[in-house]
């Protein structure tokens, strides 16, 4: 029997086709499109669905012509609660697969949402590609820089199609304000500062205990070196906050504001980084900052910085997450929505730009639900119509790098000059050490 994807296979061999960021390899997005048809769906597949893969789903079965048609977790309760809201929304029932080498063979599967923990993330991005299937990666887009390399190299390779969870250049009004600082509404802008705000408890002191039964433990650690010891407060958020498996708030939250402080000030990788900062609210299992100030240096003439505190909540510019770009005649500012405020030097108000739809602080599944839309159908027009993403992986990928970065100043408590054309670190053997990291015999990351 020939598959949907084979027989769009076969009609290619008899076109001159000519790739333009097509859909397969050796054949256009334009191509692939007059075959399908308006009416084709898009089949795609959710890795990764305890809390925000499961609101990342949710939105893409609402995306006209797309259809959630697999559901992967290794938590078998969550691919459960997954699969019925994507029933309660589009209709469908997908089908589940705890396994995604599994889930990657199926021939009717065109692209996979990414959501899984952030060291599972560029691998499973890698394995994906390397599947032929179009590839929607949640932020951080890896576990350390090295990783971000071969992203960017393995979407090349593959000819696939690559958006990253950076969801705020797709809002409207982000993108009113971008292009407003780059036309010069504050004159020359020379620093950036961006913020992420919280009250989170503490997470204890673990306690060895069984490995739940809802739970493949094995599969759930995969490219990560093995902790043969299951602990009480590992999953399903507190991964975030060991080295092993997560990338702290920089990774988790920073990203977002350093990414549009790097697009609004023109930005790539800086020349000089150094952070301060430490687990300062409570003494528990917490490997990463809870207090943390990233300074990344841009030559002699450029500056930007990102603060997070993960254990006070009081908000920065009314708001408890966000930027600030600060010109040569006045200031703009970005907050959690889709709105943004200019001053001039004396601190008026000379222009506000509002929006009904808003962040929704202290969700963490789903706190922009209602913009999100304009980006999932951005990466579905990249698929059906070649259309350029407004996050691409390499938009993540540099993005991710710049928290990557402060993080590895932080843990080694040392100041160091970076490459600017690739962001790698410059004698700091130390530092230098922690670009990539060690895998599980047999997950190594290889294009």
């Amino acid at each position: 029997m020939t598959t949907r994807r084979e027989f769009i296979k076969n009609v290619a061999i008899g076109t001159a086709a000519i790739s333009v960021g097509g859909v397969l390899p050796g054949f256009s997005a334009k191509s692939y499109n007059n075959i399908v048809g308006a009416n084709e769906k898009i089949r795609m597949g959710a890795i990764g669905v305890n809390s925000r893969g499961n609101a990342l789903a949710g939105g893409f079965a609402k995306e006209k012509g797309c259809e959630i048609a697999y559901v992967c977790d290794v938590d078998k309760r969550a691919m459960e609660k997954c699969i019925s809201n994507v029933v309660k929304i589009a209709g469908n029932t997908p089908i589940g697969e705890k396994d995604i080498r599994k889930l990657l063979e199926k021939k009717d599967l065109d692209a996979v949402i990414i959501a899984t923990p952030e060291h599972w993330h560029a691998p499973g991005a890698l394995m994906a590609m390397k599947a032929g299937k179009h590839v929607y990666l949640e932020k951080p887009t890896s576990h350390n820089p090295a990783e971000d390399e071969i992203l960017m190299e393995v979407v090349k390779k593959y000819n696939v199609v690559a958006g990253t969870g950076m969801q705020r250049r797709s809002w409207p009004n982000v993108i009113k304000a971008v292009q407003e600082i780059k036309e010069g509404v504050i004159g020359k802008v020379y620093f950036g500062k961006a913020w992420y705000v919280n009250n989170r408890p503490s997470i204890g002191t673990g306690k060895v205990t069984a490995i739940p039964d809802w739970l493949d433990w094995e599969l759930w650690q995969g490219p990560a070196p093995r902790v043969s010891e299951y602990k009480d407060n590992y999953l399903h958020y507190h991964w975030h906050w060991f080295y092993n498996w997560g990338t702290g708030e920089a990774g988790n939250n920073g990203v977002h504001f350093l990414d549009i402080l790097r697009w609004g000030m023109d930005l790539t990788y800086p020349s000089y980084v150094n952070s301060s900062g430490g687990r300062y609210a409570y003494q528990d299992d917490w490997q990463f900052p809870d207090t943390q100030v990233v300074n990344l240096e841009y030559g002699d003439d450029k500056l930007i910085t990102w603060e997070g505190r993960s254990c006070n909540s009081r908000n920065i510019e009314e708001s408890s997450v966000g930027c600030a770009f600060y010109g040569e005649t006045g200031t703009l500012v970005i907050g959690g929505g889709n709105a943004y405020k200019v001053y001039d030097l004396k601190n008026k108000l000379v222009k506000e730009v509002t929006s009904e739809m808003s962040f929704k602080a202290g969700d963490i599944s789903n706190p922009t639900q209602q913009l999100d839309s304009f980006h999932f159908s951005n990466f579905l027009d990249g698929i059906r119509k070649g259309t350029s993403l407004n996050a691409d992986i390499n938009v993540g990928c540099i993005s991710t790098t710049l928290a990557h970065l402060g993080n590895i100043a932080q843990r080694t408590k040392t100041t160091f000059r970076t490459n600017p054309v690739n962001g790698h670190i410059i004698n700091n053997r130390a530092a230098g050490k922690l670009w990539n990291r060690k895998y599980q015999k047999g997950w190594e990351m290889k294009l």
